[in-house]
């Protein structure tokens, strides 16, 4: 497992956020984080990343025990929902930005752009501003300054749900595909059951701070294992979204 969580606690204020949550996710899988709010999903994904500390339990990325390294020192890349752009940096300045701290050099910060332009269809607009841009491309934006100072793992806080619901289902497909050429290994949090099914390798079902579930979209919705995820889990439809014909008895 390139990622793993064992036995995980933490509390904010007396409340608990995560109970004893363990799972893994395989290097170059896209995983799911699912469910209903106050689950406890975003919690993981921060803990992850560095943002929160565990009460208990370990983080382990690439077989190393991060829970004392800063999320800077984890190679992570980190979407968030709102985009977070810079409002007056141009597109490629935005995706350079992280590169600059690095202090790459000047030809390899300019490679570097020139290369996730071209991969996220964005090549003409590197001189735009993000409020010349669409929801969807500036989501594409963030992506690639995510990627760029190469990550071996992207985190994504609920990508798509600042924007309308036709341009998202056209986002997500575009994700699954640049996930799957770029290779990273990749976790995303989402309430969107359709949008999990779809995009993800592995599904993590969370509900009160458990988890409730691991395991493939199919595995999650045709064979659930807990009172929660057959009540949570909408079967019919996804059914229906992946063709899936049961037979008769």
């Amino acid at each position: 497992m390139y990622v793993e969580m064992k036995h995980i606690n933490k509390t904010f204020d007396g409340f608990q956020a995560s109970r004893d949550v363990s799972f893994g996710v395989e290097k170059g899988h896209l995983a799911a984080l699912l469910g209903p709010s106050g689950s406890g999903k975003t919690t993981i994904l921060r803990m992850i990343a560095g943002l929160d500390r565990p009460d208990e339990g370990d983080i382990l990325i690439d077989g190393k025990r991060v829970n004392d390294l800063p999320g800077s020192k984890r190679g992570i890349g980190f979407v968030f929902q709102n985009y977070a752009l810079f409002r007056y940096m141009t597109v490629a300045d935005n995706i350079a930005f992280g590169l600059e701290v690095q202090k790459k050099r000047k030809g390899e910060i300019k490679s570097r752009v020139e290369e996730l332009l071209e991969l996220i269809s964005m090549k003409d607009l590197g001189k735009r501003f993000p409020h010349q841009l669409s929801g969807g491309q500036r989501q594409r934006v963030a992506f690639a300054r995510a990627l760029a100072p190469n990550p071996q793992l992207l985190l994504l806080d609920e990508p798509f749900a600042a924007i309308d619901a036709k341009v998202r289902r056209e986002l997500r497909t575009w994700l699954r595909e640049m996930i799957g050429r770029v290779g990273v290994t990749s976790i995303f949090v989402t309430h969107d059951q359709e949008e999990a099914m779809e995009v993800a390798d592995q599904v993590i079902l969370t509900n009160l701070g458990r988890v409730e579930q691991v395991g493939t979209p199919e595995e999650i919705c045709l064979s659930p294992q807990t009172d929660f995820v057959r009540e949570f889990i909408d079967a019919k439809r996804f059914e229906a979204l992946m063709g899936i014909e049961k037979e008769e008895a």
